[in-house]
């Protein structure tokens, strides 16, 4: 796996905690019943089951990245496209919801900023594997 790929997973995880602080600031709980719900299933205390939840992603995100993606695990491949999956839809879905109502909604900054990471971020390993299928070498 090569490292630029290695770099771009941890900077999606960090922006990951930035969208978490930007949710948090704007107390996504609250005017997202989505969020509303699964804060829910944490703690009755709202804000509370929002932190662990967020907390609890960020880590895991930190963890795969520093024990598996870093040590070339063989479910690296995996766990990053599984992320790329999450921040995607995370990038599209704020704005359609922004646009929907027609006014910022919390995460929108940075939820732009994880889908384009999430492309970058298939553009590498596309572009790596068919590198090493020889199929971009000219």
């Amino acid at each position: 796996m090569e490292k630029r790929i290695q770099t771009a997973f941890l900077l999606i995880v960090l922006v990951q905690g930035l969208h978490s602080t930007e949710e948090y600031v704007g107390r996504l709980w609250e005017v997202f019943p989505p969020a509303r719900y699964l804060t829910s299933l944490v703690s009755s205390d709202l804000e509370t089951g929002f932190l662990v939840i967020n907390v609890a992603i960020f880590v895991a995100g930190i963890f795969c990245w520093f024990f598996l993606i870093r040590h070339k695990y063989p479910i690296s491949y995996g766990l990053i496209w599984c992320w790329i999956i999450i921040e995607m839809i995370n990038g599209i879905g704020h704005p359609v919801w922004s646009l929907s109502i027609k006014r910022y909604t919390p995460g929108l900054i940075t939820a732009l900023l994880l889908l384009f990471l999430s492309i970058y971020l298939v553009r590498l390993i596309l572009f790596t594997r068919s590198i090493g299928r020889g199929t971009a070498s000219d």
